[in-house]
């Protein structure tokens, strides 16, 4: 594999349409960041080249955002765990939630995010 490959390439490789890749990688026009950080390396020019650490990020963000067909996250959320990945210990004993007073509906998506976090913080 090449050290860097194009936008191009990169969406083949992982079935992610290139405009959905810029969309990522592009400025906030409210906050004026970029929507997520650390995705691609980009020219003076502007054009986007991907390593292997900006195509396993993407991987990442992939699988959070569509996992089993449909879209789960927001792009901020998505975004919010894959940061908070490399900061967070395993705590997985001494996080309690009280489920009785949460609907079987949110308990499930809760116990769902959850999972998902455990996976990613595994990788």
């Amino acid at each position: 594999m090449k050290k860097f490959i194009n936008i191009k390439e990169v969406s083949k490789l992982l079935g992610i349409k290139e405009h959905v890749i810029r969309y990522w990688d592009s400025e906030n026009p409210k906050t004026g960041k970029i929507r997520i950080n650390g995705i691609s390396t980009k020219t003076k020019g502007g054009t986007r080249y991907f390593s292997r650490d900006n195509i396993s990020k993407l991987k990442k963000l992939k699988s959070l955002l569509y996992e089993n067909g449909y879209q789960n996250y927001s792009l901020n959320l998505a975004n919010n765990i894959l940061e908070k990945k490399r900061n967070f210990q395993n705590n997985e004993n001494k996080t309690k939630f009280d489920t009785k007073s949460k609907s079987p509906e949110n308990e499930e998506k809760i116990n769902q995010i959850l999972q998902n976090m455990r996976i990613l913080l595994k990788k």
